[in-house]
């Protein structure tokens, strides 16, 4: 068995979102520049590839497309072969792929919520934003409907993807037509009979998690009116603002405070230093119960012992995401990662050769795009450094993982098949009423017959 070496490399990346593909694409310049080759195979549980760039992002966002764009460049560039709706642990497991390849490298994300451990959390009425924010961007593998027939709904979180939610909420479905929004979700938010959208953040304005961006775009939905409460904004003074970024935002803020209310169909409410301390109700959600908090001068807050409760019918933890093991790889199910040390994966305190982690399954569910590349860069410099120093086995089994999945019976997709469903895609859109970009095909065998409706090309 000989070592590993740039000269001609194979590895396997687990995960087709942001992180794994800017893995690979760091990875392809790193041993190229050395003189070598690398060949990458890139899979996906999902048909499509982008990972939460198309499954965790509102559909409102059209800055994103602009990440879409840098990320199908990368892909598009030929050194790294997409192999869609393949789940490693199912459909291959992570030893074959030891067998096959150099080097894995695990970049699944987090997909699911983080638990929020107060009483009534589980009563009808109660959903993780997750769910939410995968129905509204159209996953194929959760329901088509989702209910919005109460009018007072309340979203837990103060982070970008609490304020998502409650843009989406709040939001008129005829303001998402323009977007790639898909049809049973444009149809779902159409009936919506939300009225008041409240979120609530257990500390003040000034440790708000937002960007600047997200928190403007939520003051520029049409007919929706924004409320926010003078007694949260007595430390939110922008002169005093750690960054500017900061300052940008607590001067949107406090320029709620004196806006004039239009009288508009719906009302978006935020609330801060309020800590929740249980889901009331019997039967289903009918309210909420928090702890008044108030700052004490270190970025904390404390309970000031005054209890407040809210009507509301619906509510929407926003506290995080977490991610889920791959079958036949550690994993540490507190902190929802995979065991690493600077991305290389630990086991038992032992470095697992040849197995390697990247992004949100690394690092937990922290971080922008930017953290997401000096994440990769970090981890890919370390696989790079262990097959200088023959830390890795070269693969012993040949042949192409593709004709094996085809043996199997499993129904892969490929990039060229991605290129087909973009298009099919696309075409929905411009053959729609009111013109879109797109439409987003939903359901999972759908987006597989399109993929593999042409010749599948490598």
């Amino acid at each position: 068995m000989t070592s590993s070496s740039l000269t001609s490399l194979r590895v396997a990346i687990v995960g087709a979102g942001p992180a794994g593909i800017y893995a690979g694409n760091i990875l392809t310049r790193a041993v190229t520049d050395a003189g070598g080759t690398v060949a990458i195979d890139l899979f996906d549980s999902l048909p499509a590839p982008y990972g939460l760039i198309r499954y965790g992002v509102a559909p409102d966002h059209p800055r994103i497309k602009g990440i879409v764009d840098s990320l199908h460049e990368m892909l598009d560039a030929g050194s790294t072969r997409f192999i869609g709706n393949v789940e490693v642990g199912r459909d291959i497991s992570v030893d074959e792929l030891h067998a096959r390849y150099d080097a894995v490298i695990l970049a699944t994300g987090a997909l699911r919520d983080a638990p929020l451990d107060i009483p009534g959390i589980d009563l009808p009425g109660s959903y993780g934003a997750a769910d939410f924010v995968a129905w509204y961007d159209g996953h194929p593998d959760v329901s088509r409907e989702w209910p919005l027939e109460e009018r007072e709904v309340a979203v837990i979180g103060n982070g970008n993807v609490a304020l998502d939610v409650a843009r989406v909420l709040a939001k008129h479905a005829v303001d998402l037509r323009s977007t790639e929004i898909a049809d049973n979700v444009l149809h779902g938010l159409e009936a919506s009979a939300v009225t008041d959208v409240h979120v609530f953040g257990r500390r003040g304005p000034a440790d708000i998690k937002f960007t600047p961006i997200e928190l403007r775009e939520l003051g520029e939905v049409p007919n929706v009116d924004i409320i926010v409460h003078d007694e949260d904004f007595a430390d939110a003074d922008p002169a005093q603002a750690s960054n500017n970024q900061l300052k940008v935002m607590l001067r949107v803020l406090n320029s709620w405070r004196t806006r004039e209310q239009t009288g508009a169909s719906r009302r978006l409410h935020l609330h801060f230093y309020h800590s929740p301390l249980a889901v009331l109700g019997e039967e289903r959600v009918e309210g909420l119960r928090f702890e008044r908090t108030e700052p004490v001068g270190d970025g904390t807050v404390r309970g000031t012992g005054e209890i407040r409760e809210i009507a509301v019918q619906q509510v929407y933890r926003a506290v995080g995401y977490f991610s889920s093991p791959v079958l036949g790889a550690p994993f540490d199910a507190v902190r929802g990662v995979v065991p690493n040390v600077e991305g290389r994966v630990v086991e038992a305190d032992a470095v697992v050769p040849g197995l390697y982690a990247t992004g949100w399954i690394k690092r937990g569910p922290v971080g922008l795009i930017g953290h997401t590349k000096s994440d990769a860069m970090e981890t890919i410099g370390h696989l790079v450094s262990d097959i200088e120093a023959g830390a890795l086995t070269a693969p012993t089994v040949d042949g192409d993982v593709l004709d094996s999945l085809a043996e199997r019976g499993v129904e892969f997709t490929t990039w060229e098949g991605w290129r087909l469903l973009d298009a099919h895609e696309r075409a929905l859109g411009a053959a729609h009423e009111h013109t879109r970009e797109r439409v987003k095909v939903v359901p999972r065998e759908e987006q597989v017959a399109v993929s593999r409706s042409g010749a599948l090309v490598s």
